[in-house]
C-alpha cells in the first residue's frame, strides 16, 4: 500500500486555494442545513398526523406504513443504512451515491414518522453526505478530496440533527473507527466548516438546536467520586451494550425463518411494533420527545426496567423488520431509562442516567468522544469530564466484534 493521499489538497501559504476550499466547505454545508431542515419539517408534519392515534388505529396505521416500507425495498431495491455509509467510506473511494436517496427518503419517512424504533440520523446523514459526493463531481474532484466532502456532508447532516457542529463533525469520522481512523484527521477542518454553515441554516430555518433538547435537573460536579461513579454507570451501559447487542442477532435471526416476501416481513415488524406501542406508549417513536417525558414521570424502578427492556425489544424489530432509520437516540433513551431506574442513593440522577446513555452508545456505535460531545449538548450538562469517562469504559468493555460490520478494519482501504 503506497503513501495515503491527503483528504483535501490545501495549502494555507496559497490564500487562493485556502478561500476556495473554504468556499466549498460553507456552500456545501448550506446546502446541508436546507437538505437537513426541509427532511427534519416534513417528518413533523408526517409525525403530527398520526401521533393521535389510538388502539386498533396505532396497530393499522403501522401495518400499513410495514407494507408500504417493504414494497418500496421490493420495487426500488435495499437503500441501504448506516453500515453501508462506512463501507462507502471505506471501500468506494468515500462515493456515497445519490441515486439510494429517493429510497432511503421514503423509507425512512414512513418508517420513523408511523412510529418506528429508529431515528432519522442515518437517513439524514445519508443525504448530506451524498450531496457531499455530488459537489465534488460537479467540481471534477476525486480521491481524497471526493471523500473529504462526502465526510464533510455526513457531519453537517449529524450537526443539523444534534445542534452541535463539534460533536456532528467528530462523529462522522469516529463512527468509521478503522485502522485509518488517524489519517481522516485531515477531514476535520472541512466537517467543522461544513457543521458550522448547516447549524447556522438549521437553527435558521427550524428554531431548533440552540437550547438543550432534553430537560434534564442541573447537575454540577462534585468531586473525583462523581467520575468513579461515572464509570460505574459506564459498565452499566456497556452490560446494556452486549444484552442489546445479543438480543438484535437473535430477532435477525428469527426474521429469515419466516417465508415470504421482505413486504411481509415488513408488515409484520409494523404490526408488532404497533402492538408495542399500545401497551406501552413510551416505547413508540424513536426516544426524542418520549425521553422529556421519562424524566418528567415516576415509573418505579421495576416499570423503568420493562421499559428499557421492550424498548430493546422494539428497536431490535425495528431493525430486523428491514424499517429504516438510525440507532443513536433509541440508545440514549435506553440508556437514561436504566440510569434513573437503577440511580443508587446518593448519586445525582442526571449523572447516572447520562453516564449510562453515554456508554451504551459508545460501545454500540464505538464512539466514546464525539458521544461525550453530543450528550452535553443534548442535556445541558456542563462537566464533560464524567461522561467522557462512562463513554471510554463502555468503549472499552464492548464486544470484540462491532455492531456496525462495517467498522471492522479494511486493510485495502485506500486514502
Amino acid at each position: 500500500m503506497g503513501v495515503p493521499r491527503p483528504l483535501a489538497n490545501f495549502s494555507i501559504s496559497n490564500p487562493f486555494t485556502f478561500t476556495t476550499q473554504l468556499g466549498v466547505w460553507i456552500l456545501l454545508g448550506l446546502g446541508c442545513g436546507l437538505v437537513a431542515s426541509t427532511y427534519w419539517l416534513t417528518l413533523a408534519w408526517l409525525t403530527d398526523q398520526g401521533r393521535f392515534l389510538q388502539g386498533a388505529g396505532v396497530v393499522a396505521l403501522m401495518g400499513g406504513a410495514g407494507l408500504g416500507v417493504g414494497l418500496l425495498i421490493h420495487w426500488l431495491g435495499d437503500p441501504g443504512e448506516i453500515s453501508q455509509l462506512v463501507d462507502d467510506v471505506h471501500l468506494r473511494g468515500g462515493r456515497i451515491e445519490a441515486r439510494r436517496n429517493p429510497n432511503m427518503l421514503m423509507t425512512s419517512l414512513l418508517s420513523i414518522a408511523s412510529g418506528g424504533s429508529l431515528g432519522p440520523e442515518a437517513p439524514m446523514v445519508q443525504l448530506t453526505g451524498s450531496l457531499g459526493t455530488w459537489l465534488a463531481d460537479r467540481l471534477g474532484l476525486g480521491g481524497g478530496e471526493l471523500r473529504c466532502l462526502s465526510l464533510a456532508g455526513m457531519a453537517a447532516g449529524f450537526t443539523a440533527l444534534f445542534g452541535a457542529p463539534l460533536g456532528g463533525a467528530f462523529f462522522a469520522l469516529e463512527i468509521l473507527h478503522d485502522q485509518h481512523f488517524l489519517e481522516y484527521y485531515r477531514a476535520v477542518v472541512p466537517a467543522l466548516v461544513a457543521s458550522c454553515s448547516s447549524y447556522l441554516v438549521f437553527v435558521l430555518i427550524t428554531h431548533l438546536g440552540l437550547a438543550p433538547d432534553w430537560h434534564f435537573p442541573q447537575y454540577h460536579l462534585q468531586g473525583i467520586d462523581d467520575i468513579l461513579t461515572a464509570m460505574l454507570y459506564g459498565a452499566l451501559g456497556a452490560g446494556a451494550a452486549w444484552v442489546f447487542i445479543t438480543l438484535v442477532s437473535l430477532v435477525r435471526r428469527a426474521v429469515p425463518k419466516i417465508p415470504g416476501p421482505v413486504y411481509l416481513h415488513t408488515t409484520l415488524a409494523g404490526l408488532v411494533l404497533g402492538v408495542l406501542g399500545v401497551v406501552w406508549p413510551l416505547s413508540r417513536y424513536f426516544g426524542d420527545a418520549q425521553l422529556n417525558t421519562l424524566l418528567s414521570v415516576q415509573l418505579g424502578m421495576w416499570g423503568l426496567l420493562g421499559l428499557a427492556v421492550v424498548k430493546m425489544v422494539a428497536v431490535s424489530v425495528t431493525i430486523a423488520g428491514e424499517w429504516r432509520g438510525g440507532l443513536i437516540i433509541p440508545l440514549f433513551f435506553i440508556g437514561a431509562c436504566l440510569g434513573k431506574a437503577l440511580t443508587l442513593p446518593g448519586v445525582d440522577p442526571s449523572l447516572a442516567m447520562i453516564a449510562t446513555m453515554a456508554a451504551l452508545n459508545a460501545a454500540v456505535t464505538r464512539t466514546p468522544i464525539s458521544t461525550g460531545i453530543l450528550l452535553a449538548k443534548l442535556t445541558g450538562a456542563s462537566p464533560l469530564t464524567p461522561i467522557l469517562f462512562a463513554g471510554l469504559v463502555g468503549f472499552f468493555l464492548s464486544p470484540r466484534t462491532p455492531f456496525i460490520k462495517s467498522q471492522s478494519d479494511h486493510p485495502s482501504c485506500p486514502l
